[in-house]
């Protein structure tokens, strides 16, 4: 009619976040991002994951990080910028400020918010001379950074990039390239391939914590949208699949269930899953030929003990 005015798209169509859990739980395998487990709670619960004694990953890098530090600072010349891709508690990134006098200023880039300015904040208070500029963005989607003032350091510690399927990890690899700028280098954490008992300890706690981690993503998205999942129907099961060469989480439906995202009915029959986590675990050859095929240039690389874990250094070229 003249005159009228559009009808506003209902919430679940304008929040693109929202439209994301739609889509993975419309899927024949049901599924759900790994960044949803990071709210404040999520958050919290990663950090006692990585005090777990079975949590090899956390130990492993962080005994690494303040040999690697003094050896950048011989690297590079002159100043440097630091941004981090998924900051969290800005733990491991002190291990390379303490050590590396070179580093000016810095870019802890996280979707939770409150948490990671609390975090900025006791991390600013130990390095005074640092200027921290914290970045509440969702880092798997190009994140713009401010002008860069002097050369270039990205950091994506911890294995994250094993979240990504190959192909994904490869487009993930190109924003990060795109976002830091031409001549920029990248240190990034890579779990490697090993017994797959000790892969599967460290997924399967004797204390729980996992589970609580995984099943926090549904209660999550309770806080957040009012989804309505009961979170107690539901069981935590994490295995490595040697043939993918990677960990599978998944949560595992204990009974018939339904949910409503607007005007979509999903239905969960008892056992169906829905996957919420990859954990992707390289060889050197085979992370070296993903990250030239994202177009960075390997430079030089790390291992723990027993080969453990691995930190490689990359360059975009010029």
């Amino acid at each position: 009619m003249p005159g009228s005015h559009p009808q506003p798209a209902p919430a679940w169509q304008r929040d693109s976040a929202l439209q994301e859990v739609l889509d993975g739980l419309q899927q024949p395998q049901k599924t759900l991002s790994a960044k949803f487990f990071y709210d404040a709670r999520g958050a919290a619960l990663f950090d006692r994951i990585c005090e777990l004694p079975e949590y090899y990953l956390y130990r492993s890098e962080m005994a690494m990080l303040p040999a690697i530090a003094r050896q950048l600072q011989a690297h590079f010349d002159g100043p440097m910028e630091l941004v981090e891709f998924g900051a969290g508690s800005l733990v491991k990134v002190a291990e390379l400020l303490a050590a590396n006098p070179r580093f000016q200023r810095f870019y802890p880039i996280d979707i939770a918010g409150d948490h990671l300015r609390r975090a900025a904040e006791g991390l600013q208070q130990r390095f005074p001379k640092v200027a921290i500029c914290p970045i509440e963005a969702d880092f798997t989607q190009d994140v713009v950074l401010p002008e860069r003032g002097s050369q270039r350091l990205g950091f994506f510690p911890g294995s994250t990039i094993g979240n990504f399927q190959p192909d994904q990890a490869r487009s993930f690899l190109q924003r990060l390239r795109r976002s830091l700028g031409r001549g920029s280098h990248l240190l990034i954490g890579v779990d490697t391939k090993k017994c797959p008992h000790q892969l599967h300890r460290a997924y399967n706690d004797q204390a729980g914590v996992t589970a609580q981690f995984n099943l926090n993503i549904l209660a999550h998205l309770n806080r957040r949208w009012q989804l309505g999942f009961a979170t107690e129907q539901f069981r935590h099961y994490a295995f490595y699949h040697p043939g993918q060469g990677r960990i599978e989480m998944h949560l595992i439906s204990e009974q018939d269930t339904e949910l409503n995202i607007g005007p979509h009915r999903i239905d969960l029959a008892a056992g169906e899953s829905i996957h919420t986590e990859n954990s992707y675990k390289y060889t050197p050859d085979e992370f070296g030929q993903l990250a030239k095929s994202a177009g960075w240039q390997p430079v030089t690389h790390w291992l723990a003990e027993q080969e453990r874990f691995a930190v490689y250094l990359l360059q975009a070229p010029q």
